[in-house]
């Protein structure tokens, strides 16, 4: 009778669960393009190759989406059954929402584990391709890099050689030399010309050349292979302009799945993340020990000199009190001692801005790496506050409980933010950054378990109007009925 059961509550968890991940899914992904949109537009790129972006920026969110998901799948879950009198019906049967609850937090604590694994073994993956696919997009011809005087076969399909490349973006060139790389039966060409300009095609997979004084050379072949080959003697044919565009699709394609990033953190696994905490560390004590030795070796020059002026004045013979001389002897020694205390403000100020960027990039790679592991702890503790939810207010649907999610979801995300740019200013610790928000709102999630388990009326109006009638009270005033107006 309980597995039947089970099986019920699964299926009916998984329905809305498959449906909420595919929308909040494209959610997520429609706000990557939103960002991502200028550098899409005006790059050549096929639908493949931005639908192949699309997806490798789409895996890293998975880790938000499937918190939130199982937060609001579980308040729909439970909310129909309370709305169809499902929960009341079980609890009639003996059966506790404990047990209710057990086979959905032992399927929660699997899409966490999974999770888990996903984001150390898949995420990094797919972040180190989606980063270097957005950095050769960003290029707008990466692959195209000719050398003066050297013959280049960059261009499928031809062998070019300029004498010499000037200009701002390197568009303009002297010394052309382009060779089709002909077939048996194809037309032999070879254009020749004092100069040229690379300028913008309309279509991006072309390369758009256009040449100036020069000569086309041809050795056209005529008539049908299978029967002749002949050939017209050579042709050479004079021209004042000749514009060319070059197919480099092919070239702009690997160019784009090129990968040129290869040392960022978030390409790492959890164990890898360790060793780059390590070394991030044993540099920054470095780093830190060298800064302080600076500051110090300034602070005893400024202490020598002032004392050095104290000894001195102290076995110097007495002076007139209006003596101008010694006076401005001693304003001297003061400014001086101001300059150098004022110099070795700026010095510690300076070194307060060099050691910022060396604890944000660090707490980086903390949160990173804990994030990994407290995320998957987030999905059981928004599950139990999901079902405890759903168990009280007792609606399904998609009304109150996405709103409710909602509103919890954005909670915690402006919980990470905050907290997250608090550690990155070196004022928290990087490690209680990335669990804080799990342990504020672990409490909550049992609290609220336990609100549900006594069958508590938390969301009931009359409760609450009940509660403030007192006071209400003291604001309305008594109508008389109108009979005895």
């Amino acid at each position: 009778m309980l597995k039947i059961l089970d099986r019920y509550i699964i299926k009916t968890f998984f329905g809305p669960f498959f449906f909420i991940f595919s929308v909040l899914f494209f959610i997520f992904i429609v706000n990557i393009i939103w960002v991502q949109l200028g550098q899409f537009m005006g790059k050549g790129l096929t639908y493949w190759q931005i639908l192949k972006l699309l997806f490798y920026l789409g895996v890293s969110v998975v880790s938000l989406v499937l918190p939130l998901t199982i937060l609001l799948a579980s308040i729909m879950s439970f909310g129909e059954f309370g709305e169809r009198y499902e929960l009341a019906a079980m609890k009639a049967a003996g059966i506790s929402l404990t047990r209710v609850m057990a086979p959905l937090l032992g399927v929660a604590t699997v899409l966490a584990v999974m999770l888990f694994f996903f984001s150390n073994n898949i995420i990094p993956d797919f972040q180190k391709k989606a980063k270097n696919m957005l950095f050769n997009i960003a290029q707008t011809k990466p692959a195209l890099n000719f050398t003066p005087g050297q013959f280049i076969d960059q261009i499928p399909g031809y062998m070019v050689k300029f004498d010499k490349i000037y200009g701002e973006n390197g568009e303009n060139i002297d010394g052309v030399f382009i060779h089709r790389k002909a077939s048996t039966y194809e037309d032999q060409r070879t254009i020749v010309a004092e100069k040229g300009k690379f300028v913008p095609a309309a279509n991006k997979n072309f390369l758009k050349l256009v040449l100036y004084s020069g000569y086309v050379f041809e050795d056209k072949l005529e008539g049908k292979p299978e029967n002749v080959k002949l050939r017209q003697p050579d042709q050479a044919i004079k021209f004042d302009s000749l514009t060319l565009h070059f197919d480099v699709s092919e070239l702009i394609s690997k160019a784009i799945e090129k990968e040129q990033i290869t040392d960022d953190y978030r390409f790492q696994t959890y164990g890898q993340l360790n060793e780059t905490i390590d070394k991030n560390k044993k540099d920054n004590d470095k780093f830190f020990s060298n800064i302080s030795n600076d500051v110090l070796n300034q602070t005893s020059a400024v202490v020598t000199y002032m004392d050095k002026n104290t000894k001195s004045k102290a076995v110097a013979k007495p002076q007139i009190k209006l003596d101008t001389v010694k006076g401005g002897k001693k304003l001297e020694i003061i400014y001086n001692a101001y300059n150098r205390l004022d110099n070795l403000k700026s010095t510690v100020e300076g070194k307060k801005n060099e050691l910022s960027p060396n604890i944000k990039y660090f707490s980086k790679i903390v949160i990173y790496q804990q994030r990994i592991v407290s995320y998957s702890v987030t999905c059981i503790i928004f599950f139990l506050i999901g079902a405890s939810l759903g168990s009280i207010i007792r609606k399904g649907g998609m009304g109150l409980p996405v709103i409710i999610a909602i509103v919890i979801f954005i909670i915690f995300y402006v919980m990470n933010l905050g907290i997250e740019n608090i550690s990155w200013s070196g004022k928290m610790s990087p490690y209680l950054a990335a669990w804080l928000p799990n342990l504020i709102l672990l409490p909550f999630g049992i609290w609220m378990t336990y609100k549900a388990l006594t069958d508590s009326q938390l969301f009931d109006a009359e409760k609450y109007k009940a509660l403030f009638k007192p006071i209400t009270k003291l604001f309305s005033k008594n109508k008389e009925h109108k009979r005895y107006q």
